[in-house]
């Protein structure tokens, strides 16, 4: 059995292994070939594993539409004490590092749980810190409205209330489409070529019952805002969406994204902004009352062209 197909198997079973991380999230975003995975293990288990995007074949990038990547630790260690679980977790690292020296170019976001990246640094590798915002227990609705800004209540409450905007769930993919657009022309800048990846990823996300589009529409039937959100049981995401330039002063946004936190509150108690780094999107991610959480992307070598765009994607838009 290769590296590939033990880690299939693993994906399908393993809870605590990130959904971006997922064997059926890489062959959406990535492609059945596209991607390849270390794994370290012991005693014929596996105690580590590092998915890799390979757009070129000496060159690790990260794949469209996915925040983070980064190392998976078998967390059934029979000691418990963080000294040990610390120690075995760097000796993981170093041993997935060694396995790294064929690639020229390496460029991953981390999750915000990993927090230990001084194997890398060691190694040469260099890192930037990124930041994200999560909200927790998001079944308290109360406490939920309560932590948030009264800007975003403001939004809400006037989306409602005065532009009558009702939240659908399931819209349609095309209509979504079209509020990408909208907000790329709005930000002066070509709207994505990857659209493609993104539809495949919808389907699949709605056929696993792990995603769905929200949209905002007023009583006309226009669409003001939308949102593409996924979920597991460790925590739900926002993907990606934005609002119709011609509507911004509904609050629909703020409304989609309030509607989509309550529904996703069934299957998992955290959900996740996905961070920016652009002053604007970063205070509308945190008005909604999260934490904000420090995450790595880690690199070494030059970045290519490919990797420069996906950092200038993941700084700007949501």
């Amino acid at each position: 059995m290769t590296a590939k197909e033990k880690y299939r198997r693993l994906s399908d079973t393993e809870e605590s292994i990130p959904l971006f991380s997922r064997s059926w999230w890489l062959d959406a975003v990535c492609g059945a070939s596209g991607w390849e995975v270390i794994l370290i293990e012991e005693n014929n288990q596996i105690v580590g594993a590092l998915p890799l995007y390979k757009p070129l074949q000496h060159v690790v990038s990260m794949p469209p539409y996915t925040q983070t990547m980064g190392l998976w630790f078998c967390q059934k260690a029979p000691d418990t004490k963080y000294t040990t679980v610390l120690g075995k977790r760097q000796s993981t690292c170093k041993k997935i590092i060694d396995e790294l020296k064929p690639y020229s170019s390496f460029y991953q976001l981390f999750p915000y749980t990993f927090t230990d990246w001084l194997p890398f640094y060691w190694k040469g590798y260099r890192q930037t810190t990124r930041y994200t915002y999560i909200l927790q227990s998001i079944a308290d609705k109360a406490l939920l409205w309560e932590n948030m800004t009264t800007n975003i209540r403001r939004n809400i409450l006037k989306a409602k209330e005065k532009y009558h905007i009702t939240v659908r769930k399931g819209i349609d993919s095309e209509a979504f489409f079209n509020v990408i657009r909208a907000t790329y022309h709005r930000q002066r800048q070509s709207p994505p070529k990857d659209l493609a990846v993104l539809e495949r990823l919808i389907k699949i996300c709605r056929q696993r019952n792990q995603g769905d589009l929200w949209g905002g529409y007023d009583e006309t039937g226009k669409l003001h805002a939308a949102a593409f959100v996924v979920w597991q049981t460790r925590s739900a995401y926002y993907i990606a969406g934005g609002g119709n330039p011609e509507h911004r002063e509904s609050g629909a946004h703020s409304l989609v994204l309030w509607e989509a936190i309550q529904y996703v509150s069934q299957y998992t108690s955290t959900f996740d902004f996905e961070g920016s780094m652009l002053p604007g999107v970063e205070r509308f991610f945190r008005e909604f009352g999260g934490k904000q959480m420090p995450f790595f992307t880690i690199r070494k070598g030059n970045l290519s062209l490919l990797d420069k765009v996906r950092m200038k994607l993941c700084a700007r838009f949501k």
